[in-house]
C-alpha cells in the first residue's frame, strides 16, 4: 500500500470519528494526540495536517476516495469507516448517513459490504448484552457498597493479564472487525474488577471510567487502526493479509499494553474506594503503559497461540462471556 492510499484510508477514518458531531474537547485533543504520535513513528508525516484538514472540513469523503482506485482498499475504506462508527455503541443518524455516503462514493454495492455490515452488527448486539444493566434503584447501593475485594490480587492479576494477552491476539487477525472487540473485552474487564470490589456499574458508567483514564473509545480504535495500517497488517490483497508478524506487533503491544494497564489502575481504584481525580487516574494510567509494553515482549508466544486458535464464533462467545 502506497503512502498516498493510506493517506486516503487514514482520512476517511478521521472523517468517520467526526461524522456524528459529538466528539467533546477532550476526545478531540486525544485524536490530535494520536495522529501527532503515528506521523513521529515513521508513519504518515503529513497526518497532522490531515486531522485538521478533516476537523475544519477542508476536505470531504470525495476527495479522500480519489486516492483508492484498488477495489480491496476501498472495501478496507468503508470497513474501517464501519467500526469508527461503531465503537462507541450504536450508529447515530448521522454516521448511517456517512456511511451511505461512503459506499456510494467508494462505488460499493450491498453484495460486497452485506457480511461485513452483519458481523459488525452482530459484534455490537452481543457487546450492548454483556454487561448487565444497573438499576437506578439498585445504583445507590452498589456505589455504597463493602469496597474490600472478593478476590485475591493474584486472581484479579491473573484476570487482567488474561483480557491483555486476548486484545493483543485481536491485533493479529485479518479480520477488520476482530480489533472492534478490544473495547467491549476492556468493559468486561472494568465491570469483573468493580464487582470484585462490592460495586456493579452499568456500561455507561464503565465507559466514563475509561475516558477518565485517558482511553477514549474513538480514539483508542483510530491508533489501533493507524498502527495496524502503518505496520501493513492491513494490507490487504484478494482476502489475505500481507506483512507477518513483524508489521503488527507494534499494534499488539499497544492493545496488550493498554488493557493491561487499565486493569491495572481498575483495580487500584475500586480497591481504594474511587476517590482517584481524574487527574491521578490519567497520571497512573501512563505511568503503567510503559512497563506493560515490556511485558508484552515476555508473553508473545502467549499472544500469537491464542491469535491461532480464534475465530468469529469465539471472539463472539468471549464478548458475551460464554
Amino acid at each position: 500500500m502506497t503512502l498516498d492510499q493510506q493517506k486516503s484510508i487514514l482520512t476517511i477514518a478521521l472523517l468517520a470519528a467526526f461524522a456524528d458531531g459529538n466528539k467533546d474537547d477532550a476526545e478531540r485533543e486525544e485524536i490530535r494526540r494520536i495522529a501527532q504520535s503515528l506521523a513521529g513513528d515513521g508513519g504518515v508525516a503529513d497526518l497532522p495536517r490531515i486531522y485538521q484538514d478533516v476537523l475544519l472540513q477542508r476536505t470531504s469523503v470525495q476527495a479522500a476516495v480519489q486516492g483508492l482506485s484498488d477495489p480491496m482498499h476501498r472495501q478496507l475504506a468503508y470497513e474501517m469507516a464501519v467500526c469508527v462508527c461503531d465503537v462507541d455503541g450504536r450508529q447515530t443518524a448521522a454516521e448511517r448517513e456517512f456511511l451511505t455516503r461512503l459506499k456510494a462514493a467508494l462505488q460499493l454495492g450491498d453484495p460486497q459490504t452485506a457480511a461485513f455490515d452483519q458481523q459488525a452488527d452482530a459484534l455490537v448486539d452481543v457487546a450492548e448484552k454483556a454487561v448487565p444493566v444497573v438499576s437506578a434503584a439498585a445504583a445507590p447501593r452498589a456505589a455504597a457498597a463493602n469496597v474490600h475485594s472478593n478476590a485475591p490480587d493474584a486472581e484479579l492479576d491473573k484476570s487482567i493479564l488474561n483480557y491483555a494477552l486476548l486484545n493483543g491476539a485481536l491485533e493479529l487477525l485479518p479480520q477488520s472487525w476482530a480489533s472492534m472487540a478490544i473495547i467491549p473485552l476492556q468493559v468486561k474487564m472494568v465491570y469483573g474488577i468493580g464487582k470484585a470490589h462490592g460495586v456493579e456499574l452499568d456500561q455507561g458508567h464503565i465507559k466514563e471510567f475509561i475516558a477518565a483514564a485517558g482511553v477514549g473509545m474513538t480514539s483508542q480504535y483510530l491508533e489501533q487502526f493507524g498502527r495496524k495500517l502503518m505496520g501493513g497488517l492491513l494490507g490487504k490483497v484478494a482476502g489475505r493479509t500481507l506483512g507477518g508478524l513483524g508489521g503488527a506487533a507494534t499494534g499488539m503491544a499497544f492493545s496488550f499494553a493498554t488493557t493491561y494497564a487499565l486493569g491495572q489502575v481498575a483495580k487500584r481504584y475500586y480497591a481504594g474506594g474511587r476517590v482517584m481525580s481524574t487527574a491521578m487516574l490519567r497520571e497512573t494510567f501512563q505511568g503503567l503503559l510503559t512497563p506493560a509494553k515490556q511485558l508484552q515482549t515476555q508473553y508473545l508466544p502467549q499472544i500469537q497461540q491464542k491469535a491461532a486458535a480464534l475465530d468469529a464464533g469465539q471472539i463472539m462467545a468471549l464478548v458475551r462471556g460464554k
